[in-house]
């Protein structure tokens, strides 16, 4: 199941990898707190989200040129330090009380900018850690550590928002990138990057073209699309879901966002056991519907018992989605192509994003944010139906 913590470097990446993203969902969970009790509006909460992931969308592919003719870890190194300095001038702003949503926005767009060089080089730098054998095992442990972390970091933030502020939270996560600085210092991951004098249109556009004439990455790449469009509005509206409908304080909303990573966990430990590929494409088809299932039963949920169970299957069948077509990907894709196809995936994943979160928030201040979750999961369910005929004919394929 751990295969991949048997390569040195692998393991230390992982470790400093994983400190770093706890930091991060502190943050996160922090920022969206501060931002509904500076604002009370859902729309400026969908608003930030928005401005976090616009320059993934507008930047990715150039992004994508750019991975693939640098050192991916020399790439990182900076994305860190970038990270951290943003971080200590958010907590710096909120401990003098001069913070504003204007700021908030402006620092969102500034970890957009930064994320979009970031998630390319860190996707594509597995596969020189680990090679393309163990793709699949590295990919789940990742996400075990996105997810662990996404299961801890909005707990822990719950209990340092009262214990030691707002602005600590984001001290902690300023010092978490240290950690994955330190990791990235000493590890040597084989460079892999073809090096050419093309033009840097050229490349780009010969990535594009990769992707458009290989029919199995424009499928897989659309339901990316569709789950990061629609599929996770709720993450998007939970501070709101927490308040208003579950009647919840700030701890209560950190055990809502930390059970959906515990699904999220189970999901990457089930992957990284699994050893038949051919496995993966009817254990994709089982989440997707899965998840658009979850989606609706959680809308229409005014328990809290009952949100956590359903917030766990939501967890793991996203997770269980995510990584089975990111390591499909990443086992096909020619190692010249690596940094532009997974541009591409992060432009599908994350570029769309804002725009599902500005439509959630806008949508939530018109209907409510139990119909308009409805609406998502309904989506989601329809534009599976879809994509289900194609799944099957690479089910037989595979």
């Amino acid at each position: 199941m751990f295969s991949s913590f048997s390569i040195r470097d692998f393991r230390i990446y992982w470790i400093g990898m994983f400190v770093s993203l706890c930091g991060t969902w502190i943050q996160t969970m922090a920022q969206s707190w501060l931002v509904f009790e500076l604002s009370n509006s859902s729309f400026l909460l969908g608003l930030v989200w928005f401005f976090s992931y616009l320059p993934i969308f507008l930047l990715s592919l150039f992004s994508g040129v750019l991975v693939d003719r640098i050192n991916k870890k020399y790439l990182l190194l900076f994305t860190q330090v970038a990270f951290m300095s943003i971080a200590f001038l958010l907590a710096v702003f909120t401990q003098l009380e001069i913070v504003t949503v204007k700021f908030i926005l402006l620092v969102a767009m500034l970890n957009g900018v930064i994320l979009s060089l970031d998630a390319p080089a860190r996707q594509s730098i597995v596969v020189e850690l680990v090679g393309k054998q163990k793709i699949l095992n590295a990919i789940a442990l990742n996400s075990i550590a996105f997810h662990s972390a996404r299961m801890l970091g909005p707990a822990l933030a719950g209990i340092f928002i009262a214990a030691i502020s707002i602005a600590g939270c984001f001290y902690i996560n300023a010092i978490s990138f240290l950690a994955f600085i330190v990791a990235l210092l000493l590890i040597k991951p084989k460079h892999i990057t073809k090096n050419n004098n093309n033009h840097f249109l050229v490349d780009l556009k010969s990535g594009i073209k990769f992707i458009m004439h290989n029919r199995i990455y424009l499928i897989l790449i659309s339901i990316v699309g569709v789950i990061s469009l629609f599929g996770f509005s709720y993450v998007v509206l939970m501070p709101v879901f927490a308040k208003v409908i579950l009647n919840l304080d700030v701890k209560g909303f950190g055990l809502l966002m930390s059970a959906s990573g515990v699904g999220s966990l189970l999901a990457g430990l089930k992957l990284a056991s699994l050893k038949e590929s051919n496995k993966q494409p009817r254990f994709l088809v089982f989440s997707l519907y899965a998840f658009s299932f979850g989606l609706v039963v959680f809308a229409m949920s005014k328990s809290f018992i009952l949100s956590v169970i359903i917030l766990v299957l939501i967890g793991f069948s996203s997770m269980s989605a995510m990584v089975i077509i990111n390591s499909m990907i990443q086992t096909m894709v020619p190692n010249e192509f690596r940094g532009r196809v997974m541009s591409i995936y992060i432009l599908i994943f994350a570029g769309t994003i804002p725009f599902g979160s500005i439509v959630a928030g806008s949508l939530a201040q018109v209907i409510g944010v139990s119909n308009t979750l409805i609406v998502s999961g309904s989506l989601c369910f329809i534009l599976f139906l879809f994509t289900n005929k194609a799944l099957k004919k690479i089910i037989v394929s595979r």
